[in-house]
């Protein structure tokens, strides 16, 4: 992969803020989405997103600067070989030798004998000096082998889903498009709430070595337009007409599993609020969906689109005979 500052098009003293905004422009320039019919669009939107694991975080981004780390963000070995990492040319003129065996890399370091090499010292001396002691087999004039250990690599995805409020109930099915370009159908289970993780196992990047990662999707719930969330229960204002307001009526009330009838008492003042017990958002009990929280109607009295005369016309005389003051509490 590219240098890392290079592919966002950022200088390497830049800050944060000019990374995350170089990161924004381009991942929105290469999303395949934008890039319809292009066949490289998610290669590249893919390395833009590698980029910004690096640079995008503070320590990988120092890992990297110190040459810790390549641009793909794996561990870079930091010794030498055949006596070219160690000054005057090894240990004892032999120095170190690497080759690749059956558990990765195998490091060999070998010594001309007692005395040769590093001032005189024993190659025995110098392995007793770094690791307490030389160990069985590891006198002058033999050669040590030290394994190296698999490095642990990251190769979860993170991404995150929007669902609805009708899917939080009865579950679904989501397809999903990971930032490598791929898509993935997603199961959506019932009962799933806002921040759960939904994770995909192996369905995450590959590297040679390693187990294939995951992909975690973190959930969030997409604004309704007519229903407000309040923890388990729904509050939805209900519109009702002036003569239905003082006539009393059945109206149907949404809910998020299909209409309900409710009725409205006569003389039933704006703001009035009513109970629909159990339509709200199932919570879960002993890991069943066995309960769900309530659906508050509050009544708003809405008047009809423009003048009445005939409207204006009652109501005048209806004020002449029955005046009322509905602030006679706020001391007006």
């Amino acid at each position: 992969m590219r240098d890392p500052y290079e592919v966002l098009g950022v200088p390497k003293n830049a800050n944060a803020a000019a990374i995350k905004s170089a990161f924004r422009k381009l991942a929105k320039k290469h999303h395949p989405d934008a890039n319809k019919g292009d066949s490289k669009a998610a290669e590249r939107f893919a390395e833009v997103n590698s980029a910004n694991e690096i640079l995008g975080d503070e320590d990988k981004r120092k890992q990297f600067d110190r040459g810790e780390i390549d641009a793909e963000g794996k561990p870079r070995f930091q010794g030498g070989f055949e006596g070219g990492g160690f000054p005057g040319g090894g240990f004892g003129g032999r120095g170190a030798r690497g080759r690749a065996g059956p558990g990765g890399f195998e490091y060999s370091f070998s010594t001309s004998g007692p005395g040769g090499g590093m001032g005189g010292a024993g190659f025995e001396d110098i392995l007793k000096s770094m690791f307490g002691g030389g160990g069985p087999g590891m006198g002058a004039g033999r050669a040590a082998h030290f394994e190296d250990q698999p490095f642990a690599a990251d190769l979860d995805l993170n991404v995150t889903m929007s669902v609805s409020l009708e899917e939080t109930v009865k579950g679904g099915t989501r397809r999903v498009r990971l930032p490598t370009g791929k898509e993935l159908n997603v199961k959506i289970p019932a009962g799933v709430t806002a921040g759960q993780q939904i994770r995909l196992k192996g369905q995450g990047e590959t590297a040679p070595g390693h187990p294939p990662g995951d992909v975690l999707i973190t959930v969030t719930i997409a604004p309704h337009p007519h229903f407000k969330v309040e923890g388990n229960d729904l509050r939805i204002e209900l519109p009702i007409t002036l003569y239905e307001a003082v006539l009393g009526a059945k109206v149907r009330v949404p809910t998020l599993d299909g209409a309900v009838q409710l009725s409205i008492p006569k003389n039933t003042s704006s703001g009035r609020t009513f109970r629909l017990k159990g339509k709200g958002l199932p919570h879960k009990t002993s890991q069943n969906l066995s309960e769900f929280g309530d659906l508050f109607a509050v009544t708003r009295i809405i008047l009809p689109d423009g003048n009445d005369a005939e409207l204006e016309a009652l109501m005048d005389k209806w004020r002449a005979d029955h005046p009322y003051n509905p602030r006679k509490d706020l001391g007006e």
